[in-house]
């Protein structure tokens, strides 16, 4: 084993802590069933001027592809002020397709039909919105990205007065798969999802994450954001060459976030970073977030406090880390020495847990 400061550049290839990454991959949801107005009492929609069609039914909205929509939900679900808004202004919803359920080839949909459960919302979703969204997309989407493909349904009153509108389309949800607020098209936006640098992550037995006050325990704190797509513009990188591109680039955005390399040597955290493997990269995920975190038994073990106020303010499942051995000499006593020259410094190195294995 090498010995060097835990910033020395070679060492810190050496831990891969990354390769944890393929068990999170950063935080993928379930698929989501979109939302469903139909269990709403009416007077949802704020939209005005909704006009009726040939059979002098008025759907419960006008929205077409490319409109983004939003809405209001209180803590017990009931909806709230659903209209069209600028997709450059906050949303929940972008419209990819309009489908009328009154031309599906069956009379499931026909006048006196009840409003599709969940379940058939999913298949609806399969059969009408999955195509139809990713051509909306240009053919770019990663299902494991920030969106999801969902339905929205007319509320309660609109479906009994014969209105079979479905809207397909994009939205931003969260761990329990509510539709959150974005900003932009989705076909222009980094379809990777991101975490803010600072904010702290846990990751559940589904491999999802959930952002928690970093006081809470967490399993990840973020440490920046990595645009890739400048970095390997002519191909499509191979997970290792991007393990070999952020070794270095969250290194330094871990010393940059706690003050210093010895800061974070102090802390006794370990460089941890994301990767967007083929798949992924291809349906336009290209920026991944760098973060500390600590490696036990081969798992993540559950921090609380923040990195950034240093070791005595953290706990590692449940205790107090211990304090790291001295380093003699610093990199900065070496006389200048670089990298490799440091590597040969006292101390000794953590040593990287073997990676977990793809789920």
């Amino acid at each position: 084993m090498n010995n060097g400061t835990t910033a020395s550049r070679t060492p810190l290839r050496t831990l891969l802590i990354a390769g944890l990454a393929g068990a999170v991959g950063m935080g993928t949801y379930a698929g989501t069933t979109g939302l469903s107005l139909a269990s709403q009492p009416g007077g949802t929609e704020s939209e005005a001027s909704v006009e009726a069609d040939a059979n002098g039914v008025v759907p419960f909205t006008a929205a077409d592809k490319g409109t983004c929509l939003t809405w209001n939900m209180d803590d017990n679900g009931v909806i709230s002020d659903f209209q069209e808004t600028d997709c450059n202004n906050e949303h929940r919803f972008e419209v990819s397709s309009r489908e009328d359920l009154n031309t599906y080839p069956t009379s499931e949909f026909g006048p006196d039909a009840p409003p599709p459960n969940q379940t058939r919302q999913a298949q609806l979703r399969e059969e009408l919105c999955q195509t139809a969204s990713i051509r909306y997309l240009g053919g770019r989407y990663d299902p494991s990205g920030r969106y999801s493909i969902a339905p929205i349904l007319p509320p309660t009153d609109a479906w009994e007065n014969g209105d079979r509108t479905m809207l397909c389309g994009l939205q931003e949800t969260n761990a329990e798969g509510v539709p959150i607020l974005t900003t932009g098209k989705a076909a222009e936006r980094d379809q990777a999802r991101i975490y803010e640098t600072g904010s702290c992550q846990i990751t559940d037995q589904a491999n999802n994450l959930t952002t928690v006050d970093c006081t809470e325990p967490h399993h990840i704190e973020v440490t920046g954001k990595v645009d890739l797509a400048p970095v390997f513009a002519d191909h499509t990188p191979s997970v290792d060459e991007q393990n070999k591109y952020l070794g270095d680039v969250c290194a330094k955005a871990a010393e940059d976030y706690v003050g210093s390399e010895e800061n974070l040597y102090q802390t006794t955290l370990q460089i941890y970073w994301g990767t967007s493997p083929t798949r992924a990269w291809d349906g336009g995920s290209r920026t991944v977030n760098c973060g500390l975190m600590f490696a036990k038994d081969n798992r993540f073990a559950t921090l609380t406090g923040s990195a950034k106020n240093g070791r005595e303010a953290l706990t590692v499942d449940g205790a107090v880390p211990e304090a790291p051995p001295e380093r003699r000499p610093l990199r900065s006593e070496q006389g200048g020495a670089d990298d490799a020259g440091a590597a040969g410094a006292e101390g000794p190195v953590p040593v990287a847990p073997q990676p977990y294995n793809e789920p």
